[in-house]
């Protein structure tokens, strides 16, 4: 190798995943290539939007649940984007890599295109045609901005649930989504099919990019997540299930040793880029993948996306449901980790849109409840367990005076609108914000309209407005008065065809913290 091949390498390391878009040295690709199954079989998707693009992504795999069933070469990949529905008027078109290292997936970081537009786009690999995805830019810096549709919804258990949900996503046609995290599950299939068990998982416990590959794909196979994916552009994050359950930096649930357990974060945070929308900037590093960014919507959003698994220090008081001892209301425990709270308080100072939203994973209000579990009130791995991470978080807030704070989260399976208060012991204190909390696509099954848990214990949370136990997702209506979310849920996720209603919907008013009734 001479030394100005030995150069453009490791230039091509240091720039990273930016080099894939138009590698300097590349492998052969065939030129053609036919294959006996559909190799699109995993749908199209687009994500992070941009003023000038968006990213989007298939892969192809045509024996989905088999790794791909790919031969280990690289192959040619045509894209095209349109200006219209049928993909008749191309404005533009290029070719990529679908790599064997990548699990044969593809990331186009598309440019040049106008601000706040619909396109459309699709790829081609030999004879063979990708469903047609939509995609939305995002509104150009600083401009006026009426009105934006978006969604916030996580936890898809395949064993639990039908995804219904996914499909009223879809026919919504929303601007953006955002995903609050566990898009899979990583648990062995349940066994004998009972109660929660609609459909079974494939595999095992998931320890290596193979495992996890298949996993996705799995799910992919649905043809209602193909279809919300199909119809918008994702902003993607993720929470513990991606890797493991309840996993805090290099420490998970079993007591793995952290070097050992670092080779499965490794495997999974592979697998997630290569199943995600997701820009060159979160290429994984090894155990490393660089997962929180900030998005700008105009004069309207400035939406700043978390990552609460990678950096945070690890559950105490036993994990779980437990008091508030001693360790968790350490000073120096953290849920970001110092560069992520330095980088978030720099841009809650230079946020200058109507909306400050901080897309995050768990919910980050206190939730008290001892009068159903008197020894142990509070989730160990939300914010409760973090207080002085969460002290931090919304001081930062209000010294920063970032206009309208809207938190978004997941993970708990229920639906909450809440308030945030400075102090939760105190229902009179000030209002810095409001929190959005979605329920889940199917993770928990069916549910009730109510929990029994809740009736129980809101009296001791007078700072949550609303609750439901059904499955389902957040609708959010923004504009430069007002910000509109509308819970919504299905009767049922058990079998095909539940029906969709909202279990109610709030307002929040710029200039006026707090939830009015919608």
């Amino acid at each position: 190798m001479d030394a100005r091949r030995r150069d453009l390498l490791k230039l091509a390391w240091t720039l990273g995943m930016a080099t894939l878009a138009h590698p300097l040295v590349e492998r052969r690709a065939f030129a053609q290539a036919t294959f006996s199954d559909y190799p699109f079989s995993l749908g199209v998707a687009s994500g992070d939007p941009a003023p000038d693009g968006a990213v989007i992504w298939t892969r192809l795999a045509p024996k989905p649940l088999d790794g791909g069933g790919m031969p280990m070469a690289p192959l040619e990949v045509r894209w095209e984007v349109a200006a219209d529905a049928g993909c008749y008027d191309i404005v533009q078109r290029g070719t990529t890599i679908a790599r064997p290292e990548l699990g044969h997936s593809v990331h186009v970081e598309l440019t040049n295109l106008f601000a706040g537009r619909e396109y459309w786009y699709r790829f081609r690999v030999g004879n063979e045609t990708s469903q047609i995805g939509r995609l939305v830019t995002a509104p150009a810096a600083g401009a006026r901005v009426d009105r934006l549709r978006f969604a916030t919804c996580g936890c898809a258990h395949w064993e639990q649930g039908l995804f219904t949900a996914y499909r009223d996503i879809a026919a919504q046609q929303f601007d953006f989504v955002f995903y609050t995290g566990d898009y899979l599950y990583e648990q062995r299939a349940i066994g004998a099919r009972n109660d929660w068990a609609v459909r079974q998982h494939i595999g095992d416990e998931l320890f290596t990019v193979v495992d996890y590959r298949n996993r996705y794909a799995q799910y992919r196979t649905d043809p209602n997540l193909r279809a919300a994916h199909a119809s918008t552009p994702f902003i993607m994050s993720f929470d513990d299930h991606e890797v493991a359950d309840d996993y805090a930096s290099a420490i998970d649930e079993f007591g793995t040793s952290p070097e050992v357990f670092l080779l499965r974060r490794a495997a999974a945070y592979q697998a997630w880029y290569e199943a995600m929308p997701v820009r060159a900037s979160a290429f994984p590093r090894g155990p490393d993948l660089r997962m929180y960014r900030r998005l700008q919507f105009g004069s309207l959003i400035d939406l700043n996306v978390l990552d609460t698994r990678q950096y945070r220090s690890d559950q105490v008081c036993g994990d779980n449901y437990q008091r508030q001892c001693a360790d968790a209301l350490a000073a120096d425990r953290t849920m970001l980790g110092a560069a992520q709270e330095t980088w978030l308080h720099a841009n809650l100072a230079s946020a200058k849109a109507t909306w400050t939203v901080i897309a995050q994973q768990t919910p980050s209000f206190a939730m008290n409840r001892s009068a159903v579990r008197p020894d142990g009130p509070y989730s160990m791995d939300s914010w409760d367990g973090y207080t002085a991470a969460r002290t931090r978080l919304y001081r930062s807030l209000t010294e920063t005076k970032a206009a309208n704070p809207i938190v978004l989260s997941g993970d708990v399976h229920e639906h909450y609108a809440a308030e945030l208060k400075s102090d939760f012991r105190d229902a009179r204190s000030a209002t810095i914000g409001v929190e959005l909390t979605n329920t889940s696509i199917s993770s928990g099954g069916d549910g009730t309209d109510i929990s029994t848990e809740w009736l129980r214990i809101k009296d001791d949370n007078p700072h949550v407005r609303h609750h439901s136990n059904r499955r389902g997702y957040v609708a959010c209506t923004v504009t430069p008065n007002e910000l509109r979310a509308d819970f919504k849920v299905l009767d049922t996720v058990s079998v095909p065809d539940g029906r969709v209603r909202s279990s109610g919907a709030f307002v929040v008013e710029a200039g006026r913290p707090g939830l009015q009734q919608g």
